[in-house]
C-alpha cells in the first residue's frame, strides 16, 4: 500500500519540476504548522518560523530544480531537519554573542537532528493512525471524546449534551468510548521495531 505522504510528495517534487505554484502553497500548508511549533516552544516567534520555514523551502526547491534532491525521508522530515538545524544554529549564535557560551558545531547536531526528524515522523505516523481511528470510531462516541478533550467540556456538560442519566454514566460511556478509540488506533498504527 502507497503512503498518503509518498504520493503528496511525489505531487510536489513533480509541482516544482513543472513551475507549478500550487506546489509550494502545498508545501507551506502541509508543513509550516510543524516548523512553527518547534521555533515557538524554542523561544522563537511566528516570525522566525516564516524565515527558517523560507530558508529550508528554498534550499528544498534549488536541489529539486537541480536534479540534486537524494530524498531517504518524506518531505516533512527533510524539511525539519534542515529547519531545526537552521534554528538551532541562530540560538547557538545568539547566545554565544549574549553570553559567550560555547559553540555547537554542525557535525554535532547532525546525530540530533536525525533523531529528532525520526521522532517526529513517528508522531506524524501516530497522529494520522488516531485521526483514523477517530474517523472510524463513530457516534457519539467521537463527538464525546471531542468534546472532552479537544474542546474542554466538564463530564457534567457531556451529561447534559448527551442526556445521560448522571455523571457516573457519562464517565462510562467515555471509557467505552476510549478502549473502542485505542482498539481502532491499533489495528491502523503498527509499533516500529
Amino acid at each position: 500500500m502507497i503512503s498518503k505522504a509518498l504520493v503528496t510528495d511525489a505531487a510536489i517534487i513533480e509541482g516544482i519540476l513543472l513551475d507549478d505554484e500550487t506546489a509550494l502553497s502545498r508545501l507551506y500548508k502541509l508543513h509550516f504548522p510543524m516548523v512553527l511549533f518547534f521555533v515557538q516552544s524554542n523561544s522563537g516567534t511566528e516570525d522566525d518560523a516564516k524565515d527558517i520555514f523560507q530558508e529550508a523551502v528554498i534550499v528544498f526547491y534549488e536541489k529539486v530544480k537541480a536534479g540534486q534532491l537524494e530524498l531517504h525521508c518524506q518531505i516533512k522530515t527533510y524539511l525539519y531537519s534542515i529547519c531545526r538545524r537552521l534554528w538551532l544554529k541562530k540560538l547557538s549564535r545568539s547566545s554565544r554573542f549574549s553570553h559567550g557560551m560555547v559553540e555547537d558545531t554542525e557535525s554535532e547536531l547532525t546525530p540530533q537532528v536525525e533523531d529528532e526528524a525520526e521522532q517526529a515522523e513517528q508522531n506524524e505516523l501516530k497522529f494520522e493512525a488516531m485521526g483514523n481511528a477517530l474517523a472510524q470510531l463513530g457516534e457519539p462516541c467521537k463527538t464525546l471524546l471531542e468534546d472532552f478533550y479537544i474542546r474542554s467540556m466538564g463530564m457534567p456538560e457531556i451529561t447534559e449534551k448527551f442526556g445521560y442519566n448522571n455523571v457516573d454514566s457519562a464517565k462510562n460511556q467515555k471509557y467505552k468510548c476510549l478502549m473502542r478509540l485505542k482498539k481502532l488506533f491499533f489495528l491502523d498504527y503498527q509499533v516500529p521495531s
